[in-house]
């Protein structure tokens, strides 16, 4: 399978790693870290140089309980990382933003695919969107980031969340969105206690399948609170949990330790090719 947004190709015929690029100052894992123009292009040549096929840019922290980002400060965030990297390096480019002019601005600056937490829901992102020709991640989330952990409720998370993302895919179809231009994403973290969250990968088979999965779980607290680490002892789960992801049919995979990520990915594809439906 292989997906084009503005002129670039994704290969997903096998599993592909997306780097996260923070340029926030207070991210969960890795705020202030990359927020200089030089630091995030160095960090980003490393995730690509570690086998990253997407870079995923955001200027606003999603993180539970996170401040609001004006639109002017997002822009003046990501969009000169974006030219520097659509210039210098040779990769797909991602915007991780739920703000329609942030969305376009950066499509223009050289982005090739919307990650959108909020799934095209805010006024006018649907119609950017489809303006863009970018590839668009449509994410779900139960709330908002300053208020989405408390007390998230669901009958069946799984039923849950699948029916909103087939209700996301049928508007972004209805304003002219190309279907190969779909990502989906459960949104693991946002708007889902442990248990929710842990039901929703157990079960990530039964979530809408006709579309590309995409999976963030790198350095989560669903990682930490299982397992009682800090953030940065979390990439053994991190990557158990990308695994078993893998296993029920997901095809990106966001993180933030690429080289570790990406070693373990490649070791299952290699093994998984010798089971029967993978066997011509």
């Amino acid at each position: 399978m292989i997906l084009t947004g503005c002129g670039r190709e994704l290969d997903l015929s096998q599993p592909r790693i997306m780097g996260i690029l923070n340029i926030t100052p207070d991210s969960f894992s890795d705020g202030s870290r990359f927020n200089q123009l030089d630091s995030a292009l160095f960090h980003a040549e490393k995730m690509i140089a570690e086998g990253a096929a997407i870079i995923d840019v955001g200027g606003e922290s999603t993180r539970p309980g996170a401040a609001y980002v004006s639109e002017q400060e997002e822009l003046d965030r990501v969009v000169p990382v974006i030219e520097q990297l659509s210039q210098k390096l040779d990769v797909m480019i991602s915007i991780d933003t739920y703000k329609p002019a942030v969305m376009a601005a950066a499509c223009q600056a050289g982005a090739h695919l919307i990650n959108d937490i909020k799934a095209l829901q805010e006024p006018d992102a649907l119609k950017v969107a489809a303006q863009s020709q970018a590839l668009i991640c449509l994410m779900h989330m139960q709330g908002e980031p300053q208020s989405m952990q408390n007390h998230p409720v669901y009958k069946d998370v799984v039923e849950e969340v699948s029916d909103f993302l087939n209700n996301r895919v049928a508007e972004c179809l209805a304003v002219g969105i190309a279907p190969e231009k779909l990502l989906l994403d459960p949104g693991f973290g946002f708007g889902k206690t442990l248990e929710q969250n842990y039901e929703l990968l157990g079960r990530l088979n039964e979530v809408q399948s006709d579309y590309p999965l995409l999976i963030g779980v790198s350095r989560k607290s669903m990682i930490g609170n299982l397992l009682n680490r800090s953030v940065d002892e979390r990439l053994a789960g991190s990557i158990g949990a990308a695994l078993y992801a893998l296993a029920q049919g997901a095809r990106i995979i966001r993180v933030h330790d690429v080289q570790a990520t990406c070693d373990a990915v490649n070791v299952f594809w290699r093994a998984q090719q010798y089971q029967p439906s993978h066997i011509k």
